[in-house]
């Protein structure tokens, strides 16, 4: 694949996993300091890895939240819990199952600082059962 047909790949998963408004305003910041950036992250982050047959989306979507929650990468991991649940069809139990398995393998301290965040997001998608 080249690197236009891996561009336009990219750009459609990374529209489908994060949804059009995002990615629209991610587009929207364009500048001369961060073009390279997004070029790069589209052909390769969305379009060589997220494009490969072996895992679905849901899998890698879950890969992604544990990871970020271990490396305590806060505004990726609320970009993906909302994206996880506002375009990926997980729920509010399927952040907290994660969650709660990255509380054993990352620790606590993180584990419980990604539940007060998830929580916020929950809250403010209307998600929150009572």
């Amino acid at each position: 694949m080249d690197d236009e047909k891996r561009r336009d790949a990219g750009m459609k998963v990374r529209r489908k996993v994060l949804g059009n408004a995002w990615v629209d305003k991610s587009i929207a910041n364009r500048n001369a300091f961060n073009t390279d950036f997004q070029d790069l992250i589209t052909r390769y982050a969305w379009g060589e890895i997220w494009t490969r047959p072996h895992f679905d989306e849901r899998t890698r979507r879950v890969l992604v939240i544990g990871t970020v929650v271990a490396l305590g990468q806060w505004d990726e991991f609320r970009l993906h819990v909302r994206a996880a649940l506002a375009e990926g069809g997980f729920t509010p139990d399927d952040i907290k199952e994660i969650l709660l398995q990255q509380a054993i393998y990352c620790g606590v301290p993180a584990a419980n600082h990604a539940v007060k965040e998830a929580s916020a997001i929950v809250q403010e998608l209307g998600l929150l059962k009572s």
